[in-house]
């Protein structure tokens, strides 16, 4: 099977988990006897384009020439099976798919964002959810409110090319949704079930997990809509060490904020920007790992290392969160229409999904007490609250007492859903549906 991978890669400067699973797909699919023939272009190129090239910049999320003719050129000199793309904006433009198309090539894309519809992406502006471009012919509250990397002109392009592209989009052969809410996305922006497969991404096995660690970490972005803010809200609410240690890795905007609180209370350490192997051992020395986003995240790779380590997670129930931990009811969707569990069948296994108002019922998980905190639902593999400082304050002893009885489950959520042998077979066997004769 030939398949070409197709990415607008973020600048390297701006760490990007897509790119990481861009990098990693290639190399499971290579490892799988798949040739791939990478399509790939890098926003850090732009700075030293010609002036020429340069001053197409403003039309290539519309239409990339260039790119175009290069893609032509591939197409016909490899016959590929398939066309996967993962981020068009700016240097491929979305025009990629048509010229896939005129070649006879099926496209498949891995949906990492709401850009279909959201200028930016996030549905999130000025620290709250937006989703005032939802089901506009023109995203004119974008333009507005200079959604695009801060630019009122450059939103009304990226709001015109949403416009221009809404039927190339929806000419793709089939979407790969990586969690339920990136499915009801797509749902609600018309594409039909039988063009939506939900496979998340994977990443690799770190091997078995090491003991269970003390207390709580929060690896990522230090900026708003993580939730580092509603994070501390809550951990103030109790008393210093009563929760044991809260560990802060990253870096962004928001540094201040954590240097202040660790200033502040004994039991929050500021561990910095890590490497991989920071990672590792900041995961080893943690029992429960936070996903604390006040936006729709579509799914924070944090999250799978951390089942991969054997670590529950307690979150909120935004975006792909429910669905990464196993407790993907019903929940506040994404623009979108009713949630769906797309779950792969749990084996047998104390903690299955548990809703509360008073008592939880048979999914309350061994070693949790049976009344939980309003709003608080068990999952498979964690725990999951509304966005909210109250909520998340009464999650957070729960999840610190439920944490051994969830590292197993969430060790076996890992394997059974996130291993890379199960998303590449599950990526395989979408090409194998679409790979003309």
């Amino acid at each position: 099977m030939k398949i070409v991978v197709a990415h607008n890669r973020y600048r390297e400067a701006q760490p990007s988990g897509e790119n990481t699973i861009v990098d990693a797909e290639i190399a499971q699919l290579t490892a799988a006897g798949v040739q791939v023939l990478p399509f790939l272009r890098s926003s850090d190129e732009i700075p030293s384009m010609s002036k020429a090239a340069k001053a197409l910049l403003p039309i290539s999320p519309m239409y990339a020439p260039k790119a175009q003719a290069d893609l032509s050129r591939l197409l016909t000199e490899h016959r590929p099976d398939v066309l996967h793309l993962h981020n068009p904006y700016p240097l491929l433009s979305p025009w990629v798919v048509r010229t896939a198309h005129k070649h006879g090539v099926p496209v498949v894309q891995t949906v990492h964002n709401y850009r279909q519809v959201c200028s930016s992406g996030l549905y999130f502006r000025d620290g709250v959810i937006c989703q005032d471009c939802r089901g506009r012919t023109l995203g004119v509250p974008a333009v507005v409110h200079r959604c695009y990397r801060g630019s009122r002109a450059q939103s009304a392009l990226m709001a015109t090319t949403l416009a221009v592209h809404r039927g190339t989009w929806k000419s793709v052969d089939r979407f790969i949704a990586l969690t339920s809410a990136v499915a009801d996305h797509l749902r609600d922006y018309g594409i039909p079930d039988s063009r939506i497969v939900v496979k998340p991404n994977g990443i690799p096995d770190p091997g078995t997990p090491a003991p269970l660690g003390q207390g709580f970490l929060f690896l990522g972005r230090l900026s708003p809509e993580k939730g580092l803010g509603l994070l501390l809200e809550a951990w103030r609410r109790h008393p210093d060490g009563a929760l044991g240690p809260l560990r802060v890795a990253g870096d962004g905007e928001l540094r201040p904020m954590v240097e202040a609180a660790a200033a502040e209370r004994a039991d929050v350490t500021f561990l910095g920007p890590l490497d991989r192997a920071g990672v590792r051992s900041a995961l080893a020395a943690s029992a429960v790992v936070l996903a604390t986003s006040t936006w729709h995240d579509v799914l924070p790779t944090v999250i799978i290392e951390a089942l991969a380590s054997g670590r529950p997670v307690l979150g909120t129930a935004l975006g792909g969160i429910p669905y990464l931990v196993g407790a993907d009811t019903p929940r506040e969707p994404a623009g979108t229409g009713p949630a769906e569990s797309a779950s792969a069948p749990a084996p047998p296994s104390p903690g299955g999904p548990g809703r509360v108002g008073g008592l939880a019922g048979p999914g309350s998980a061994s070693g949790v007490a049976s009344a939980l905190p309003a709003g608080v639902l068990v999952g498979e593999a964690g725990w999951v609250v509304p966005p909210e400082p109250a909520a998340l304050a009464a999650a957070l002893p729960l999840a610190a007492a439920g944490a051994a009885a969830l590292a197993a489950p969430a060790r076996a959520r890992y394997e059974r859903v996130f291993h890379p042998d199960v998303v590449t077979k599950q990526l395989l066997a979408v090409y194998a549906g679409l790979a003309r004769p």
